[in-house]
């Protein structure tokens, strides 16, 4: 963690700026702010450009991502009461709140998860003039390998070089224990309130009986999924074998969506797949999931090194390709509408449920970019929209990969029929997904 000054304690009134990390357990800077702090608040902002239309015609958070934020949120502030710390949500840009929040509360230290992409790093830049008046401490907790023991300047372009290093040479850091209870006093009077889709300017929804996510976001959600997957069902020792499936809750364990705002860590997970692999077994599916973690972090570390190029259209390796701008294709895409029937059924997936298989992405992400030609920058801000799980070092490296300007060393272009035929043999998905079209002839 990062730091500027130590300060006697008793003197320190402390707010933690939550932001994707969600949660009170394995954190490392609410851990550090109630222990060196005399008082600690934490607030959460809603910022309202996160959720306005852009010029491609969707909000840049739709409404399904932003109702797992919201029940993620709630579930924050209710695990912080039980410590007598109180939440503040605001519905804001940071800017126009955190001056009067740190004069108000007579704040001299902010704790907050290091980012790096471009919008994070703009929306913390309102702390700067605030130096002369509070310390900043800075925590990685999002990470399965901290980034002090993870050398960027040696981070390959290719996977499997960095998983075998990681793998052989560094060692998961401990996770941090629940925090203590501060005293009752330290509970502010006021009490705050999550939005609604509407406050945000959302529209509501009808949950799809189909969906093979219908959970609710927040730490206590996350972690009965965590023990459902693992202790209850153990699916997590056929993971390997049935990770590629696009239909029901179990195929995948569907844990990007709690990383992905942060109201669980990798380290919380890792740490309970070890305890599953001692108390039960150790075979090829528990490892995967394992390897999908390290997948987790070497698309933040790419982010890390090469910072906006992964949001610009010849990606981390400057490819000059030619692509289309046509709004009505990518609008044919977006409404399942194309040539392809497995590509229509995995994006009506998306529009009506917020959630797509793994299978399901890479097929859709490598028609649009690689079978249409259209500006793979698009699909990644839909996927953006649309995903509950959206990360957006994972979300932009994926797109990049499968665009054939990122970290893929073979450059493949995937062969949708034939990938419908092995994956979708039956026809269940797809007609799970395009009934409706079909009924109408």
């Amino acid at each position: 963690m990062s730091s500027i000054a130590v300060k006697d304690a008793e003197k320190i009134n402390s707010l933690v700026w939550f932001r994707n990390d969600l949660r009170i357990y394995d954190h490392s800077g609410l851990t550090h702010a109630v222990q060196n702090s005399n008082s600690v608040i934490g607030v959460y902002f809603f910022n309202p450009d996160h959720y306005k239309i852009n010029e491609l015609g969707f909000p840049k958070t739709d409404s399904f991502r932003a109702q797992f934020l919201i029940d993620s949120v709630k579930n924050l502030e209710k695990k912080l009461s039980e410590l007598n710390i109180s939440l503040i949500i605001k519905i804001c840009n940071p800017k126009d709140k955190i001056n009067s929040i740190v004069d108000d509360f007579n704040i001299s230290r902010v704790y907050l998860q290091d980012e790096w992409t471009n919008e994070e790093s703009k929306e913390e830049e309102c702390l700067k003039s605030l130096k002369s008046k509070i310390d900043i401490f800075k925590y990685s907790d999002q990470f399965l390998y901290h980034p002090e023991d993870v050398e960027l300047n040696k981070v390959p372009n290719i996977f499997t070089v960095f998983r075998k290093h990681c793998e052989k040479n560094l060692n998961v850091r401990s996770m941090f224990p629940k925090p203590n209870s501060m005293d009752e006093t330290n509970l502010l009077d006021i009490n705050f309130k999550s939005p609604s889709l509407e406050d945000l300017g959302l529209e509501y929804y009808t949950e799809d009986s189909r969906s093979a996510f219908p959970f609710r976001g927040g730490y206590d959600e996350g972690l009965k999924r965590l023990n459902h997957y693992l202790w209850e069902s153990k699916k997590v020792s056929f993971y390997k074998k049935t990770r590629n499936g696009l239909i029901g809750i179990d195929y995948s364990s569907k844990f990007s969506s709690w990383l992905s705002n942060g109201s669980l860590s990798p380290r919380i997970i890792f740490n309970e797949i070890k305890k599953y692999e001692r108390k039960f077994e150790k075979n090829q599916s528990t490892y995967w999931m394992i390897f999908e973690l390290i997948w987790r972090d070497y698309f933040k570390y790419i982010s890390k090194i090469y910072g906006n190029s992964i949001f610009k259209i010849g990606g981390i390796l400057e490819k000059k390709y030619e692509w289309i701008k046509d709004l009505d294709l990518f609008q044919k895409w977006i409404d399942g509408e194309t040539n392809e029937p497995f590509v229509n059924a995995n994006m009506i997936e998306l529009k009506k449920t917020g959630w797509m298989s793994n299978r399901g992405r890479q097929n859709v992400a490598s028609f649009l970019s690689k079978e249409l030609f259209i500006d793979w920058r698009w699909g990644a801000r839909y996927f953006e929209s649309k995903l509950i799980d959206y990360d957006v070092h994972s979300n932009w490296g994926n797109w990049m990969y499968v665009s054939g300007v990122g970290n893929d060393p073979r450059d493949r272009k995937f062969n949708i029929q034939f990938q419908a035929e092995r994956y979708d043999a039956n026809k269940k998905f797809q007609k799970l997904w395009l009934q409706e079209k079909i009924s109408l002839f």
